[in-house]
């Protein structure tokens, strides 16, 4: 059965539906959901370490993009699905959809940053959320609670106070 047959058969479940791909075809059902299906709108993209329960999934990651179909002519919302697939330790994700959806690139950096995982074709990723000389993906199951990363040098203190009146609206002529 196709990805699109699927997917298909996935949103005949109702409102809310949810599929789980293999990840070589997590990009193809992104794809057909915003081209053949009408999925409008990447509402998000993120992960979860499942480190903890290796025995019940099929990677270290479970990578989810969450999509939703907006009727352009009332607002409504039409359906939403879930996109799901597994990615094991030490590998790349599959390749970006930051073509099909452009807040997609933002997405995948906060996963990256957060986790580790990098989409397979996204060589210059860089830190969306911490500072580059950061060490480590902070949602990781095994990332130390006490770790001390290095410091970013102290920002000069400010040469005068503000006082309260300079936060107030001022009328201007």
């Amino acid at each position: 059965m196709s990805v699109l047959e699927r997917l298909k058969t996935a949103l005949e479940s109702g409102f809310d539906a949810a599929v789980r791909v293999e990840k070589s075809e997590a990009r193809e059902a992104v794809v057909c959901l915003a081209r053949e299906l009408g999925f409008n709108v990447l509402v998000d993209y993120t992960a979860a370490d499942l480190s903890k329960w290796p025995q019940e999934h099929q990677g270290r990651f479970e990578l989810t993009w969450r999509l939703m179909k907006v009727n352009m002519e009332t607002g409504l919302v039409d359906g939403r699905v879930a996109v799901k697939t597994a990615v094991s330790d030490g590998e790349d994700g599959p390749p970006s959809i930051k073509d099909v959806f452009p807040n997609g690139d933002w997405l995948e950096r906060e996963v990256f940053d957060m986790f580790g995982v990098k989409p397979a074709d996204h060589a210059a990723i860089r830190r969306l959320l911490l500072y580059e000389e950061f060490q480590g993906h902070p949602l990781r199951k095994d990332y130390p609670i006490a770790k001390r990363q290095p410091l970013i040098a102290p920002l000069a203190p400010a040469k005068e106070r503000i006082s309260p009146s300079d936060l107030r609206p001022k009328l201007v002529d």
